[in-house]
């Protein structure tokens, strides 16, 4: 990529980028595709840009995948798709600047996920094969190079914009020149707070879990079974599809106990000893460590609680509620001292929305049973006891909540919605300088577009040179 005061394109130090001088000339003089020596196949060049071109085929491509998983394309496809893939251009050149690498086992995972998805919507490889016109093992290249590029794009965004902080003052004066129909409208909000209880499993359920671990780990470690096969066969993890891989994570990423474990294997081959978390029992197996991160794939057994221990469980909470409501004591304190929820206890049981680190929740946000009692009641209620899904460990509780106050539906005010308006405005300072880094590179970029995909209104200005 060349800047327009220099006589010639950026020095190219690859051997192989020659016959992209030799494509340049000839889109220069009209013709729209050149023959690839080595296969015979005739690509179309639409675009240029700095030394590498965007094929006809690249567009056609990615306009097939949108029209698959339904993604809208705001305009022409035909303009929009080879914009944005000239601007992915722009920024993986200065990615080559900026010396960032991403390697095939980070990306791999996602390029997995998405061939999984294609499969189990079209029902077989086959039919997948036959949609793209291509086989899984070329998707699957196709797929890879395109992950990396989406993160080795995103880390360039993330340097470009690190140094974006919000002060008060900041977003004071943002929320000052907002316009009326500018300003974010609120949806009513709650805040809730909430006693849980995990009903108690017996031993010889839990037995019967690291037996069947055991047994596992045993196959593995004699070679019998391969690792990933009983993931996918037994395991009770999202990541059983995945054959129990979960993908590279740092100590922070992992639950304690796993952590600790997954970071002292040594031996690829073999399963760790029987592992225990809040989400259940596990044996892992170490894919690979790289610096402060490790890969590893798991199976994940959880003990069944019983509808006995369930009904256990909704009579304790009943008899605490009883006791609530007949001002034994209050909510607060019997979550501070009988709760098991260990991430609310020590705040009167108050849930905390990780999205907007507020305690507040749009309905949406909760886990649907609290939204399910919350929906009905009046600020200060106490819902009877219910069973219901912990996100984090996927295992079955029982609670009660209280709705502690309700906030309707409004605009976006300083003192009310601080965290809202604060990511609104980090979020346009950061559009701000990638539209601004973009629109400089353009100016400074050689840039060549064919006769027949010029007619555009394209989102950004200066593509076409004089």
């Amino acid at each position: 990529m060349q800047h327009l005061s220099a006589p010639r394109m950026y020095k190219i130090l690859k051997p192989e980028i020659v016959k992209y001088k030799l494509l340049s000339l000839l889109a220069l003089l009209g013709f729209g595709y050149y023959a690839i020596a080595q296969n015979n196949i005739a690509e179309e060049v639409v675009w240029i840009v700095g030394n590498e071109p965007i094929y006809k085929s690249q567009v056609e491509e990615q306009y097939s995948q949108a029209q698959y998983e339904r993604i809208p394309i705001n305009g022409d496809p035909y303009c929009v798709i080879p914009e944005r893939l000239a601007i992915d251009k722009l920024f993986l050149h200065q990615a080559e600047i900026d010396t960032i690498v991403v390697e095939d086992a980070q990306a791999m995972q996602d390029v997995n996920a998405r061939i999984n998805y294609f499969i189990e919507s079209l029902g077989s490889k086959e039919k997948v094969e036959e949609y793209f016109r291509k086989s899984i093992p070329e998707m699957r290249e196709t797929f890879l190079e395109m992950v990396k590029n989406q993160y080795t794009i995103q880390q360039v965004k993330q340097n470009l914009t690190k140094d974006v902080k919000a002060t008060p003052s900041d977003i004071r004066k943002f929320y000052e020149q907002l316009d009326k129909d500018s300003i974010p409208y609120i949806p009513m909000q709650v805040e809730v707070q909430i006693i849980s209880v995990k009903p108690f499993i017996p031993q010889t359920e839990i037995d019967e879990v690291k037996s069947r671990l055991r047994d596992f780990a045993q196959r593995v470690n004699s070679g019998e079974s391969e690792f990933s096969t009983l993931a996918i066969l037994y395991s009770e993890d999202g990541s059983a599809a995945h054959g129990g891989e979960i993908g590279f994570r740092g100590r922070t990423e992992l639950m304690q106990e796993y952590a600790s474990v997954a970071f002292n294997l040594t031996d690829p081959k073999k399963a760790s000893k029987i592992v225990e978390t809040d989400a259940g029992f596990h044996i892992i197996q170490l894919i690979e460590k790289r610096g402060d991160k490790v890969n590893t794939r798991h199976i994940l057994l959880r003990p069944k609680v019983s509808d006995k221990e369930l009904t256990d469980g909704i009579n304790r909470l009943d008899s605490l509620r009883t006791d609530i409501l007949a001002n034994k004591f209050s909510f607060e304190d019997a979550a501070q001292y009988l709760s098991q929820d260990k991430d609310t206890r020590n705040n009167q049981g108050l849930m905390f929305n990780e999205q907007t680190r507020t305690t507040r929740f749009e309905m949406s946000q909760l886990p649907p049973e609290v939204a399910m009692q919350i929906d009905t009641m009046t600020v200060g209620n106490i819902s009877k006891p219910f069973v219901m899904m912990d996100v984090k460990t996927n295992r079955e509780i029982v609670a009660i909540v209280k709705l502690k106050a309700r906030h309707e539906g409004h605009r976006a005010t300083m003192r009310d919605d601080f965290e809202v308006l604060k990511d609104m405005y980090e979020q346009y300072a950061k559009n701000k300088i990638i539209t601004d880094w973009i629109e400089n590179k353009i100016k400074n970029t050689y840039v060549y577009i064919e006769e027949g995909w010029r007619d555009c209104k394209f989102e950004h200005d200066g593509w076409l040179k004089r």
